[in-house]
């Protein structure tokens, strides 16, 4: 049995591939009498990269950093985001936008559409991708980018999976910055921190809310090297770049020591349009309490650019709010989590919202996404 770290969805494979080259993906496509549905580090959380019945593809034995330098990284898909900056850093370079968690795979996030601090400034990762090699479901191994073959481009650039495989990407890079100033600024209502992300000028913006005694909300702001300090924050603190990066590491070493990152993680992320997006995220919190989120649950609440990703569905300004529940002992049950989240996406959608990933499982069941999984999800 394969689970991912949604731990909601369990599917049973038939068989399981892992290739070590482009070739050997290629040759599983093709010889497939069903199903094939790829999977990195099996980060998602409705089932997205499981398989029921026909091949799961593990794809982490694609691992290698192919190049760096003159301003983009060629890498395998079944690289993580840590090895990839691992190896840009000794050059002085880095991705523009990385995920929050570095232990996921640049095939994976691309495949999702990939968020992070920085996707207010530079979009998506996404929108960072210079050329991507795909291995069709017919087993064709295709070079793409925005001047070739550019429909196929921007099917896979978010799309799950559904339309090929991607095995490798040529990503953008830019100068990384030798050190961050991360300021933290506290706000009373969804509409004045939403405000804030988008009027104070920053390279990397999100927020939480966060319950003490009522909901109330929280705005990092990171500056990239030197310059002057945000006025009002209450907390500022200096990190090196890569100690930024990877600033989530204390907090999942922590989280698996107590067991929460075990735990079910029924997810519920919209992207919603700026106009809107205060009055579906107070709507929302006002029916939630510490108990509906779990121990370890968390509210993400960051204003981002969708550039150049049409499969995903999004408007080129949006806010994505990320209700990340988990299960904890005590906490409200998966069930009642998942139900929680299907009236989010109802709230999101009367407003002109979608769901993120865009073919998540539909209205967050626990049946596992059939058309994603039949074709193949990233």
């Amino acid at each position: 049995m394969f689970g991912d770290f949604g731990g909601i969805v369990r599917l049973l494979p038939r068989h399981v591939a892992r290739p070590a080259t482009v070739e050997e993906v290629a040759a599983v496509l093709r010889e497939a009498d069903g199903p094939v549905v790829p999977r990195g580090c099996g980060h998602s959380t409705y089932g997205q990269a499981q398989c029921d019945g026909g091949v799961l593809l593990d794809l982490r034995g694609l691992c290698a950093v192919r190049e760096v330098g003159r301003g983009r990284a060629v890498v395998e898909a079944g690289a993580t985001w840590r090895q990839v900056l691992e190896a840009t850093l000794p050059h002085g370079l880095t991705p523009p936008v990385l995920t929050d968690y570095l232990d996921v795979t640049v095939g994976g996030t691309l495949s999702a559409g990939g968020i992070g601090g920085a996707s207010l400034r530079h979009g998506l990762q996404a929108d960072q991708v210079l050329s991507l090699d795909v291995v069709t479901p017919q087993g064709r191994l295709v070079h793409c980018s925005p001047r070739r073959n550019r429909a196929l481009f921007d099917a896979v650039r978010g799309g799950l999976g559904r339309h090929g495989v991607i095995v490798r990407a040529a990503l953008r890079l830019v100068p990384a910055p030798p050190f961050v100033r991360s300021h933290r600024l506290l706000y009373a209502t969804a509409g004045a921190l939403l405000d804030a992300q988008r009027r104070i000028p920053a390279d990397h913006v999100s927020g939480q809310a966060k319950h003490d005694p009522v909901w109330r909300y929280e705005l990092t702001a990171v500056r990239y090297g030197p310059g002057p300090r945000i006025p009002g924050a209450v907390e500022v603190e200096e990190l090196s770049y890569a100690e930024f990066a990877d600033r989530m590491r204390p907090d999942v070493t922590e989280l698996i020591r107590i067991g929460e990152w075990e735990r079910p993680h029924p997810w519920g992320i919209v992207l919603l349009p700026p106009r809107r997006a205060a009055e579906v995220i107070e709507a929302t919190l006002a029916e939630t309490s510490p108990a509906d989120l779990g121990l370890s649950g968390v509210v993400l609440i960051s204003p981002l650019t969708v550039r150049h990703v049409p499969a995903l569905g999004a408007p080129g300004d949006a806010v994505m709010l990320a209700m990340l529940r988990t299960a904890s002992p005590g906490a409200a049950s998966p069930e009642a989590m998942l139900e929680a989240n299907r009236r989010l996406l109802a709230r999101a959608k009367a407003v002109g919202g979608i769901r993120y990933p865009i073919d998540a499982v539909p209205d967050f069941s626990t049946a596992g996404d059939r058309e994603a999984a039949s074709n193949g999800a990233g």
